[in-house]
């Protein structure tokens, strides 16, 4: 899978999440420009949004601000994690396409098992499928 990869900070959470997902075999792009937190979101955003990435992974240090930047890109559904139950439920009942963690509080070994949930293969829930087709609904401009 090709996975776009946005931080902005670097420590041993980054490294190891980073390294899992090259490990995975997954491809990492590294879509952002800027080390702005508002950018390096919205850089995954789009990267996942325009198909160049099958997923996206945001870390901050709350991962709050990452995640709300990538949310403004229409198409978008990232979710902050904090463990692995979190990151699974995000897929299934919300089919989360970024993944938003805390760099800042989360150990190494906790962001790479919440990572390799979030891209285990989790299928969206059927009976979840209205509401999630709501979601994309609320991406339109308001009249």
């Amino acid at each position: 899978m090709k996975i776009a990869f946005a931080a902005d900070d670097r420590n041993a959470t980054t490294d190891a999440v980073l390294a899992f997902l090259s490990e995975a075999g997954h491809e990492v792009l590294l879509p952002a420009t800027s080390d702005d937190w508002p950018e390096l979101g919205a850089a995954v955003g789009r990267a996942v949004t325009d198909g160049d990435a099958d997923f996206g992974v945001v870390m901050c240090w709350t991962g709050t601000g990452t995640a709300i930047a990538a949310n403004k890109v229409p198409g978008v559904r990232a979710a902050l994690a904090w463990d692995t139950w979190i990151a699974a439920g995000a897929r299934k009942w919300n089919d989360a396409n970024v993944l938003a963690l805390s760099l800042k509080r989360l150990a190494p070994d906790v962001a790479v098992e919440i990572t390799e949930v979030f891209l285990s293969g989790i299928a969206p829930d059927a009976r979840e499928s209205a509401n999630i087709a709501r979601l994309g609904e609320l991406d339109e401009p308001r009249r």
